[in-house]
């Protein structure tokens, strides 16, 4: 297929950061090389989103930023260069349309990876992008700090620039194991402690299984450690067989994981009742039980929430839900309305990054420019997308980061 390896760039990574690394590459005229170790390009870009692909989302590049937290001005740059509406417009002159049905996340208009994966494939054939699946890179190729190429199972490639965009651990039944992270520490790249993120969580308590039918809108979430109280997040939770999930949890894992490490079980504040406080939830109880005296506490409590968790808090407040409101003991009432207002939960453990969506931690981001995503240890060698220490919330953002990232790094 190729008279000589000899590139002008090399990409190594098919996901969304690599495919418009090579895409923007080879516009600027250059020989680019696409590397991926699995059979096709994708393989994750493909199942995003559940495989609707949620591609960015209609935040300022201020407020974007600030979801990432104190990390989030690495991005300063890559984002002036490649924000939301340059990634819509991008796909746009490449035949595919999006939109955003609830002003804020952008899909492409089928609701399917497919047509992305797809459009970004012809894109990569059309400027005659040369692609070699089934070939993991095994080494980067330097001499004196700078890149030479990269060495696979195979052969070995060479060129000046050589741009990492192999993701990180999550979804690691898609090929993702981090060989990103051992190819940079070789070089003497630092790698930040890595934990699983954006995943489903375990719980001690076992309440949680007969309560799987409902899912609960606007759910806020705190971690009940002295340290870590001011972390909180909102949004709605799902109840499974043996914990929880949801949006809001897929968000907070990326908080909770690193402190499993540390404390084993991390203690949870739930409050179910959108926001409503003690004082609240005591002057709403009072004022339906007065509508109807005859009611129990479980239709009380239903006014508020599910039938099933209504249950569940009565009995972990010791109390017979058939019983009135207004015959319990003042004690028992303010346990009730103490656990309606922060319903206590505590996270035991996850799967692991074979289901963690994304990777928390990564090259330390002191270590790479973010004017142009090169190494300040290796002259021609570049990192974008998940591979670095960057990650964010549900909603585009982390694939968002991809494509800027990937962007700015094919402009150098």
């Amino acid at each position: 297929m190729f008279k000589k390896n000899y590139f002008d760039v090399i990409v190594v990574g098919s996901g969304a950061a690599g495919m418009i690394a090579a895409i923007n590459s080879a516009k600027n005229v250059k020989n680019v090389l696409l590397l991926e170790k699995l059979p096709k390009l994708g393989a994750k870009l493909k199942a995003t989103g559940g495989g609707r692909c949620n591609l960015t989302n209609t935040l300022s590049n201020e407020e974007f930023m600030r979801s990432f937290g104190r990390e989030g001005r690495f991005m300063t740059q890559a984002l002036n260069r490649f924000n939301h509406q340059d990634l819509i417009d991008f796909f746009d002159n490449i035949g595919v349309k999006t939109h955003a049905p609830d002003g804020f996340r952008v899909f492409p208009t089928t609701h399917n990876s497919t047509t992305i994966l797809d459009a970004l494939n012809d894109e990569l054939k059309r400027l005659h992008v040369n692609i070699l699946c089934n070939e993991r890179v095994e080494k980067l190729l330097h001499v004196n700090n700078k890149i030479e190429g990269v060495k696979t199972k195979n052969s070995s490639f060479y060129a000046p620039k050589v741009i990492i965009s192999t993701g990180g651990m999550g979804y690691s039944q898609l090929g993702a194991d981090g060989d990103g992270y051992t190819l940079a520490s070789e070089l003497g790249h630092t790698i930040t402690e890595l934990s699983p993120a954006m995943m489903p969580l375990t719980t001690k308590e076992k309440w949680v299984k007969n309560c799987k039918a409902d899912t609960m809108a606007k759910v806020q979430l705190r971690i009940n450690l002295p340290k870590s109280k001011k972390l909180k997040a909102t949004g709605d939770l799902i109840f499974t067989s043996k914990g929880i999930r949801g949006p809001v949890v897929l968000d907070f894992a990326r908080e909770i994981t690193p402190l499993l490490k540390k404390y084993k079980e991390v203690p949870l504040l739930a409050n179910f009742t959108k926001g409503m406080n003690e004082e609240e939830i005591r002057v709403h109880l009072k004022k339906e039980s007065s509508k109807n005296p005859h009611q129990n506490i479980l239709k009380l409590l239903n006014t508020l929430l599910p039938i099933n968790l209504s249950i569940q808090l009565c009995k972990l407040c010791e109390i017979d839900c058939e019983h009135h409101f207004n015959k319990l003991q003042g004690i028992k009432r303010d346990n009730l309305i103490k656990i309606l207002a922060w319903t206590p939960l505590t996270v035991t453990g996850h799967d692991g990054f074979k289901t963690a969506m994304i990777t928390r931690g990564g090259i330390s981001l002191k270590e790479v420019d973010p004017n142009t995503m090169q190494s300040k240890l290796i002259n021609g060698l570049y990192f974008c997308g998940e591979i670095l220490n960057l990650d964010g919330p549900c909603g585009g953002y982390n694939l968002q980061w991809s494509f800027s990232s990937g962007y700015m790094a094919s402009l150098n």
